[in-house]
């Protein structure tokens, strides 16, 4: 199915005293009328009034002085230029030929992940089960980046993907909060599919084959990142698991002592983080 006219709009949401100082007259004492000790509160009043403006007026042109709302317009600026680096970034740099994940195994152990194949730029047709496609539908697909990788054993595959969307921030965020609440990134017939290609370590890399899988929603760029890891060897999976869930300790289903959890995670991870890194190289202005 295709992104670009899903079917369905929603598819794939005062002071009470004021005293101030006055000095005693021992000589002549007097009582002091109600209109003498009103003059100076109203003058002590009307002091705190103009200091107030004053200090208020002080930070408004402070903050424009100092360009506060720069935060914002990189924001902008960032999400802008990420929007358009499925074709001026290098392949190499978007997908590394090895990942090197310290930490990102099971018990906090090492993983190194070497790339076997890299699909065309295409569209977002078959990509994904057909309800991780309506779901996705709302933010559009310009183009999807996708590449798969093999342990140092070639004993388990990755494939991970990068959906640059058509989408503005508040669909992104919008977005990102219904996968959240609604528990999408965590459902069996929400799953991306693999890409396998023959000659390789992916070739029997299939639907059914599928056991950890986790899909993330940006929202400082109009991406979804994801990734889904299953056996080399072709065994069919019956009972795949999210990666957030097949990664915490203790955990002894079959993709989780297999640590493909940990494969679907940590590649995603570090994909998502070069991904930033360039994204922030791209939106910075020359000095």
């Amino acid at each position: 199915m295709s992104f670009a006219e899903p079917e369905t709009r929603d598819g794939f949401g005062a002071f009470d005293t004021f005293d101030t100082y006055a000095p005693v007259d021992h000589t002549t004492p007097r009582p002091r009328s109600a209109r003498a000790r009103t003059r100076p509160r109203l003058a002590a009043a009307a002091a705190c009034l103009v200091l107030g403006l004053g200090l208020i007026g002080g930070a408004v042109t402070g903050s424009w002085l100092t360009g506060d709302s720069a935060g914002a317009d990189g924001a902008r600026t960032s999400f802008t230029a990420a929007a358009g680096l499925w074709h001026s970034v290098p392949v190499d740099q978007l997908f590394p030929p090895t990942v090197d994940g310290q930490g990102a195994g099971p018990g906090g152990a090492d993983r190194t992940w070497t790339r076997v194949a890299v699909a065309p730029d295409s569209g977002c047709a078959g990509a994904f089960d057909p309800l991780l496609g309506q779901a996705l539908a709302p933010a559009g697909c310009l183009r999807l980046l996708r590449a798969t990788y093999t342990d140092v054993t070639h004993s388990q595959v990755t494939t991970v993907g990068l959906l640059f969307t058509k989408a503005d921030a508040a669909t992104m965020a919008s977005l990102k909060a219904r996968f959240q609440q609604q528990g999408l990134d965590r459902r069996t017939d929400l799953m991306p599919r693999p890409y396998a290609v023959r000659g390789t370590a992916a070739a029997g890399f299939g639907d059914a084959q599928r056991a950890s899988w986790t899909v993330s929603v940006l929202t400082d760029a109009p991406v979804v990142v994801y990734a889904v890891s299953g056996f080399a060897d072709g065994r069919v999976v019956t009972t795949p698991q999210p990666a957030a869930d097949a990664v915490k300790p203790g955990v002894t289903t079959a993709p989780a002592q297999a640590g493909l959890g940990n494969d679907a995670q940590g590649l995603a991870d570090r994909v998502e983080r070069s991904l930033r890194r360039t994204v922030g190289s791209a939106s910075e202005k020359p000095s």
